[in-house]
């Protein structure tokens, strides 16, 4: 349990509320976190970055953020299906003004009682390197923490392995082996 107490033991966990509006919580272009009653700091900077849980995402702004990254494309039908069905849908903005540019994506499904799988993790190319695929996975944890989510897995490219370990995921310590199954 001291990987969760890590990163949901501060009062602001305790705070988290479930809540549908699109600037829930907002970080500087390094990463750095704050809550929104710090939002005014924000207001005075060129740039903010928004993380929010608003589903109403344009599918053809998260299918160029996809290409950015090198994923190959999928039927927008389908994903807008996965969106809708999903049990968390995790959105990180670049706002300046009133433009907003979808910079980072991530969603879980979940029985939603004990378990969630973390899905679709994506930062734009230009964003990468600054700490945010770390804000959007702890803004991602601390909301599935929130509805008492306490099994937590996700599926990672061999080469995105080491960023999951450094944020506490690891292979199962039951040394159970997942199985897959996929149609012939």
């Amino acid at each position: 349990m001291g990987f969760w107490k890590t990163w949901f033991s501060t009062s602001e966990s305790a705070t988290t509320s479930k809540t549908t509006s699109f600037e829930e919580h907002t970080a500087d272009a390094t990463g750095n976190s704050y809550s929104n009653s710090d939002a005014s700091a924000a207001t005075r900077s060129a740039e903010r970055i928004v993380f929010s849980t608003e589903r109403d995402i344009d599918l053809y702004e998260l299918e160029e953020l996809c290409d950015a990254v090198g994923w190959s494309r999928r039927p927008l039908r389908k994903v807008k299906k996965a969106i809708e069905h999903s049990f968390l849908v995790a959105s990180m903005w670049q706002v300046r003004g009133n433009q907003r540019r979808l910079i980072g994506f991530a969603r879980a499904t979940s029985d939603h009682a004990f378990n969630a799988t973390i899905w679709d993790v994506v930062v734009h190319p230009d964003f990468q390197g600054r700490g945010l695929g770390k804000a959007l996975m702890k803004y991602v944890l601390k909301k599935l923490r929130s509805e008492e989510i306490s099994n937590v897995t996700l599926f990672a490219d061999p080469h995105v392995v080491d960023f999951y370990r450094t944020m506490g995921f690891m292979p199962d310590p039951e040394g159970i082996k997942g199985m897959f199954w996929y149609p012939h």
